[in-house]
C-alpha cells in the first residue's frame, strides 16, 4: 500500500509539472505568436499536454486519482507570461528553459523512486526523459535566433 501510494505521489508530481508546462507554453505562444519559432512552441505545447495524458493514466493504473491543476506550478506559469511581457521573447524562451531544465530534474528524481513500476519508469527514460532534452536543445535554438 505504502509503494502504491509513493508511486501516486511521484506521477502525481510528474503531472503537475506536465500541466504547468502546458500552461506555461500556451502564454508563451500568445505573446511569441509572431515570433519564428512559434511552431515549434505549439508542437512543446502539444508534446507536454500528451504527456499529461498519459501520466493521468499511469496514476489511475497505480490505484490514485490524478490531480486537476498544476498547484505552485501554475505559478510558475504567471511568471513566465509577466516576464515576456516585460522583458520581451528571448526572456521568456529563457524561462521555459528554465522550466524544461526543472523538469528534467524532476525525472531524474523520479527515476530514483523505488515505488515507481517498470511501465511508468520505461515511459520517463524512453519517452519523457528524451522529450525534455529535446525541448532543451529547440529552445537553445530558438534563444540563438532571437
Amino acid at each position: 500500500m505504502q509503494a502504491t501510494q509513493e508511486c501516486v505521489k511521484t506521477l502525481n508530481s510528474l503531472l503537475r509539472g506536465e500541466l504547468s508546462a502546458t500552461e506555461t507554453y500556451q502564454q508563451a505562444m500568445e505573446k511569441l505568436k509572431d515570433a519564428p519559432g512559434n511552431s515549434q512552441l505549439r508542437q512543446m505545447h502539444v508534446e507536454h499536454r500528451e504527456a499529461a495524458n498519459t501520466l493521468r493514466q499511469h496514476v489511475h493504473g497505480c490505484g490514485g486519482k490524478p490531480d486537476q491543476g498544476s498547484g505552485a506550478w501554475g505559478t510558475w506559469a504567471k511568471l513566465v507570461e509577466g516576464t515576456a511581457k516585460v522583458f520581451g521573447n528571448k526572456a521568456a524562451l529563457k524561462a521555459l528553459k528554465e522550466g524544461e531544465e526543472h523538469g528534467l530534474k524532476e525525472y531524474e528524481a523520479a527515476l530514483k523512486d523505488d515505488s515507481l513500476p517498470a511501465e511508468c519508469r520505461t515511459l520517463v527514460q524512453s519517452q519523457l526523459l528524451p522529450q525534455t532534452r529535446n525541448h532543451i536543445a529547440a529552445l537553445d535554438r530558438l534563444m540563438d535566433a532571437q
